[in-house]
């Protein structure tokens, strides 16, 4: 358009500027991605993401956040976790930082299963689960949580923000968050050296007197 009308690239500005505008319907168009997924990036400081979440983990985040129908989002957020059963399953890469396997969601019983889940998740082919120990520092991920989809067609990165999220379509920025991914993780635990602390949280989790 920008051509035809020798417009001096309006068009391209419009189309930045409506990208970089929040949209009420982010989740659906993202699950749309997630549900293509050939490979997944994962990144999160806080919580267990979405995908690997117990029902007890998710309806005690759910509950947090005071969201209007706990019902109805934590049986779609379940729903989700079909892409990890089904036979074309994609690559799933997740980081986690540390303080992810020790915030107390839900209580000691519901974090041990989550625990126990993610444990089991991490020994599946497809999956790879790393922790950034907490020994590392201040890291790349400390800016928030993102994702990165990779599809047929090519790439889309996803920021979270509360009330809402952010699709980013353009291959540069999407490139930045592949990168920090890649930098994030070179400050991560080995798979193994990851599943041994998952196992040393747990075992904590089985006496009281160590939690607090």
């Amino acid at each position: 358009m920008d051509k035809l009308y020798n417009s001096g690239g309006f068009f391209k500005r419009l189309l930045m500027f409506a990208r970089l505008a929040h949209d009420r319907d982010w989740f659906r168009q993202y699950t749309q991605y997630e549900a293509r997924a050939l490979m997944l990036r994962i990144y999160e400081g806080q919580l267990v993401p979405g995908l690997l979440q117990t029902p007890d983990y998710a309806r005690a985040c759910l509950v947090a956040g005071r969201v209007a129908d706990v019902d109805l989002l934590l049986e779609r957020r379940m729903k989700r976790q079909v892409l990890l059963e089904r036979a074309n399953a994609p690559a799933v890469q997740v980081l986690l930082d540390q303080a992810v396997l020790h915030r107390m969601v839900g209580g000691p019983a519901v974090m041990k299963d989550q625990l126990a889940r993610i444990l089991e998740l991490s020994e599946r082919p497809n999956i790879i689960i790393r922790v950034v120990p907490w020994s590392e520092g201040a890291h790349p991920g400390m800016d928030g949580a993102f994702k990165v989809i990779r599809i047929k067609e090519g790439e889309v990165a996803f920021v979270e923000a509360p009330g809402g999220g952010r699709l980013i379509h353009e291959p540069a920025e999407v490139l930045e968050f592949t990168v920090r991914f890649d930098r994030i993780g070179a400050k991560a635990l080995s798979e193994d050296s990851s599943r041994s602390l998952l196992v040393r949280v747990m075992e904590r989790l089985d006496d009281p007197s160590d939690l607090a």
